[in-house]
């Protein structure tokens, strides 16, 4: 399988806190992961490490045959291939669904405003939101909201979507319109590496589970493996503690 994703020996430093210890992560086309570990192990510094959100101390990163690491690498550009969608919704309050997800078609790839607009829709269309598009953000349930934050990733047709916890700061009865569009991208082949607590999704959509601890991956597989026999004492102990809840 050819990787589109590949990150190898990536640390990360904050000062005198070692974040990531040295981590290796291959992706394949059209696989989804899911990265799961205790709050603190570094899934999400890895995440932003991928598309340089933050600056990896030592290693290198792949992505779609660019290297993200290299001072010639247009990053600006790189990112178009890397959707990413965050916890917060980060939508301007002041613009339109349509508008948020129209904006970096504009500003960043060029497109004029017809097709832009046209692009927009049909990525609101994606997400079941094309009946939304005139609303702002403020007149949007907090699904729907994300929601438009996946059209606007879509929209720029990545190669890749990362997200980070894209439904922590939703109400529970929410959470499955969100979980809904991910489990449409990933039949569309969509790659997608996803940080996240729910479990449920993970053991049903996920192609590979990797577990992290302390900054390192401690193990990784098929979601069955991971979840029903695991090998390492850390994700025994790790799965053992989210069931009990």
């Amino acid at each position: 399988m050819t990787s589109i994703v590949e990150a190898l020996g990536v640390h990360k430093h904050f000062g005198h806190l070692h974040v990531l210890k040295g981590v290796d992560l291959s992706v394949a086309e059209r696989e989804l992961v899911f990265v799961i570990g205790p709050s603190g192990s570094g899934k999400s510094t890895l995440l932003r490490c991928l598309n340089r959100l933050e600056e990896p101390s030592s290693g290198s990163v792949t992505v779609d045959g660019i290297d993200m690491l290299d001072p010639r690498t247009d990053i600006n550009h790189a990112r178009q291939r890397i959707g990413m969608v965050f916890q917060s919704f980060n939508l301007y309050p002041h613009m339109t669904a349509l508008g948020n997800v129209t904006l970096a078609l504009r500003k960043v790839v060029g497109k004029s405003r017809a097709e832009a607009d046209a692009l927009g829709m049909a990525a609101l269309q994606r997400v079941g939101l094309a009946d939304r598009a005139g609303h702002t953000p403020g007149q949007l349930s907090g699904g729907q909201q994300q929601r438009v934050a996946i059209a606007r990733a879509i929209a720029l047709e990545p190669r890749v979507m990362l997200f980070d916890e894209p439904t922590s700061a939703l109400d529970p009865e929410l959470v499955g319109s969100v979980l809904e569009v991910m489990r449409d991208l990933r039949q569309s082949g969509m790659t997608m590496i996803v940080v996240s607590h729910e479990m449920g999704f993970a053991r049903n959509a996920a192609d590979r589970v990797v577990f992290m601890d302390d900054g390192l991956i401690v193990e990784q597989g098929p979601p069955a493996a991971i979840f029903e026999s695991p090998t390492q004492e850390r994700t025994r102990a790790f799965i053992g503690q989210i069931q009990r809840h």
